[in-house]
């Protein structure tokens, strides 16, 4: 059994037991959170939304709240004295583990 959630302007394929990474949601660690914008349902046979499925849920544990590793952005024009900038950059996340879908 399968689910297709949407969070963060993205789409994921999560099982029972996955641990997953999605953009930073307000909630505290230890709480539940559960998705009610599922796509799609594969339970025995495909359930397809329109666009999400009705009554279909995808209950989750957070574990941790965290930023993801540096990534430096660095921006040059070539041939002009001063026109360096280095900038870096971490991505806020949050990490959960999917106890249970309800379709």
């Amino acid at each position: 059994m399968y689910a297709i959630i949407q969070t963060g302007g993205k789409q994921l394929k999560v099982e029972a037991g996955q641990e997953i990474y999605v953009e930073k949601l307000d909630v505290q660690e230890g709480e539940t959170y559960t998705f009610d914008k599922v796509v799609a349902v594969e339970n025995g046979g495909l359930k397809l939304g329109t666009p999400y499925v009705e009554g279909a849920t995808v209950t989750c544990k957070v574990e941790k709240q965290g930023k993801a590793k540096k990534i430096i952005i660095f921006k040059y024009k070539a041939k002009k004295g001063s026109t360096r900038r280095k900038q870096g950059h971490r991505q806020p996340y949050t990490k959960l583990t999917v106890e249970s879908i309800n379709a």
